[in-house]
């Protein structure tokens, strides 16, 4: 399912995360107020734009209120950040996701309204984004452009359902690394361990299949 989100502040953070967004085949607007940045990664994402962006009549005027998830991705200036998160609750965004350096900050930040405040030395951007588009993806760490180790949710499709059943490394190319439960967690289960709905599954596959399984319970 195609979304749409604008990404307030193009540093290596947002930057990550927007590209990341974009190569999942989702509409993607980054805002920056440096024209440099914004030329450096206007090819990879839909939209792009050089605005302020606590000018709230320049964001309205961009129509970033028709976005599903907005991502604030400013640095060092908290003044701004806190702008940008007041201007997104106003015009409608309903999911506001915000880049926070210290504790103070993101409680200021949730105080006035953010949904969901990340550290960036503790969340990739990568799986930040993949959290985003996917409720169902707990971990996601990109091993290179090809593979990744996911921790996801088991799908309620997989429920009651062995390993085997399932066919995975046949029908997604993947391999279950582990099986988590309140029970503990099964390393390298065997092929007739029955996954139980709650239970997360830590697999590794190439990214284009494990864009599938993000996708499996939105069927």
């Amino acid at each position: 399912m195609k979304r749409q989100f604008v990404i307030i502040g193009c540093g290596r953070f947002g930057s990550s995360i927007a590209k990341t967004l974009y190569s999942m085949d989702h509409d993607v607007m980054i805002l920056d107020r440096s024209e440099e940045r914004i030329l450096e990664i206007a090819d990879f994402v839909t939209h792009s734009a050089q605005v302020d962006a606590t000018d709230e009549k320049a964001l309205r005027a961009l129509g970033i209120r028709n976005f599903d998830t907005a991502v604030i991705s400013i640095g060092s200036d908290i003044q701004a950040s806190i702008m940008a998160t007041l201007i997104a609750k106003e015009l409608g965004i309903s999911n506001v996701v915000c880049k926070a350096q210290t504790e103070l900050q993101a409680k200021v930040l949730y105080k006035i309204g953010a949904d969901k405040v990340v550290f960036p030395e503790r969340d990739m951007g990568v799986r930040v984004a993949h959290n985003l588009v996917s409720k169902n993806v707990l971990e996601y760490i990109e091993l290179d452009p090809n593979y990744s180790i996911v921790e996801i949710i088991v799908p309620k499709k997989w429920s009651n359902k062995s390993i085997k059943d399932l066919d995975l490394r046949a029908k997604y190319g993947i391999n279950v690394m582990a099986v988590k439960s309140l029970q503990g967690i099964n390393i390298s289960p065997s092929a007739n361990v029955v996954l139980q709905e709650g239970e997360n599954l830590v697999v590794i596959g190439k990214n284009d299949v494990i864009k599938k399984i993000e996708e499996e319970d939105k069927k």
